[in-house]
């Protein structure tokens, strides 16, 4: 692992450790094998941090890969390094959870282009000694895949039993499913789209933008300057945030009401308890997150579109899979709403692919998959259990005795 070089004056923080030196195990990929870009650039040497839960079996079969969202990581079922918080997933993934790690192997990766130990704009270019800022090249999803595609035939398993994620994780199951037909056996994309809307676009250019006017963001080059831009990068996620929820899930929570007063000051403070909620949620973020790999991710993110690589049709991307699909969507969810993910199912069914379709009846807005939602979890413990048996893994009720 390379520590940050003494001519960085970055600030001592648990974060910028997690940068250079993860907690995590760490894949490292060296400059004989690059990682062949979009943008056709070659990056080497590169590293991907991951984390692992349950154990994989003898014929390596039981192996799941979770993606993470934009701003996740590989702690999904762990505590995190930085904040002490409870892994983002731990209501899903564990030991007889939907995603059982008594029964599966599962493996969840840092994205290329994060801040958590894989390699990403924070990272040390091994040409300059210093940060890449932005210098490092732009990435898409289809390059995360590739990078997670290095590490599982680093870790020696041929096909993975399941690839699963949600939002931006749910397009890195659509692009394995694609791009590694032999390679997935079954695939759970949850609160996802086959390519990004203007919609998304245009939010996520308005979190771009409140980064890089931030004067503490320094072209990029804030490493070097011992700066963070923190306050642009907290107007992101505030922005962004909001288009985690829906309408009837902020008002239940918040409705109108004050926050720790019992009248208006008629002023610019906090007033109102959503604006208390999402100032907290803007500063905590960036105690974890790098300000530059927002810009990138939420790029990457913006590129996808699926259909570019299937002469403008998505069904042909899917054209001769054998992989069972899950393809799921939350009523409320007006980021990724239940249209894109038919569209999924409709491509699907074009090209006779084994798919079932759900969508979940729920008032919490995009961020249900990450919530207490029954039916969700039932539906995932359901297709997972469903695909074992076909995969030769027993039944649950089996693998338990």
């Amino acid at each position: 692992m390379t520590a940050a070089p003494p001519n960085v004056i970055a600030p001592v923080s648990r974060r910028y450790s997690e940068v250079h030196a993860p907690s995590s195990p760490v894949a490292h990929f060296d400059a004989s094998t690059p990682l062949r870009l979009a943008c056709q650039q070659d990056l080497a040497p590169f590293s991907i941090a991951y984390e692992t839960y349950g154990t994989l079996n003898r014929d390596k079969s039981n192996a799941i890969l979770i993606c993470h969202a934009l701003t996740a990581d590989q702690y999904v079922a762990s505590k995190h390094p930085v904040t002490g918080k409870p892994g983002w997933w731990e209501s899903v993934v564990g030991p007889g959870k939907p995603i059982d790690t008594n029964r599966f192997f599962i493996i969840c990766s840092n994205i290329l282009g994060g801040c958590m130990g894989s390699t990403g704009p924070a990272s040390i270019n091994p040409k300059t000694g210093e940060p890449y800022g932005l210098g490092f090249p732009v990435i898409t999803i289809g390059d995360m895949v590739e990078a997670q595609a290095r590490l599982i035939d680093h870790l020696g398993i041929d096909q993975l039993f399941a690839v699963i994620g949600g939002s931006m994780g749910g397009m890195q199951v659509l692009e394995w499913a694609a791009r590694y037909k032999d390679r997935v056996f079954a695939a759970v994309p949850i609160a996802t789209a086959a390519w990004h809307s203007s919609q998304n676009i245009a939010f996520h250019e308005v979190g771009r933008q409140a980064v890089m006017a931030d004067p503490e963001w320094k072209g990029g080059n804030y490493y070097a300057a011992g700066t963070v831009p923190k306050n642009g990068l907290a107007v992101a996620r505030m922005a962004a945030h909001i288009t985690y929820l829906s309408e009837e899930a902020l008002h239940r929570k918040f409705g109108r009401a004050l926050q720790d007063r019992s009248e208006k000051t008629f002023s610019f403070n906090a007033d109102f308890q959503v604006e208390s909620y999402l100032r907290h949620q803007g500063s905590t973020f960036v105690d974890r997150f790098d300000a530059n790999s927002y810009l990138y991710i939420t790029r990457a993110m913006d590129y996808f579109d699926m259909r570019d690589s299937a002469g403008g049709v998505l069904a042909n991307a899917f054209r001769g899979t054998r992989t069972r699909f899950c393809v799921v969507s939350f009523t409320s969810d007006w980021l990724y709403p239940t249209k894109e993910s038919r569209e999924i199912v409709q491509a699907l069914n074009a090209v006779a692919a084994n798919v079932s379709f759900v969508e979940i009846e729920s008032d919490k807005g995009h961020d249900a998959f990450l919530l207490e939602e029954p039916t969700f979890f039932a539906t995932i413990r359901g297709f997972l259990n469903a695909a074992a048996v076909k995969r030769g893994l027993g039944d649950a009720k089996e693998t338990s005795q």
